[in-house]
């Protein structure tokens, strides 16, 4: 298991929160697309999930 020191950015991105008000924008496909590869976003995933438990 992955030992998180802080929030990770995309918690606090303007750019995620901006793509989820707007999902169909061209902003919110390129951060759909932009989490396919984002090595980021897996880690924040881990995080929410350590968050949970």
């Amino acid at each position: 298991m992955v030992e998180f020191m802080e929030e990770p950015r995309c918690a606090n991105c303007p750019i995620r929160q901006k793509a989820e008000l707007k999902p169909k924008s061209l902003l919110g496909r390129f951060w759909r697309w932009h989490t396919t590869w984002c090595p980021g976003w897996k880690t924040y995933q881990e995080y929410l999930a350590q968050q949970e438990d």
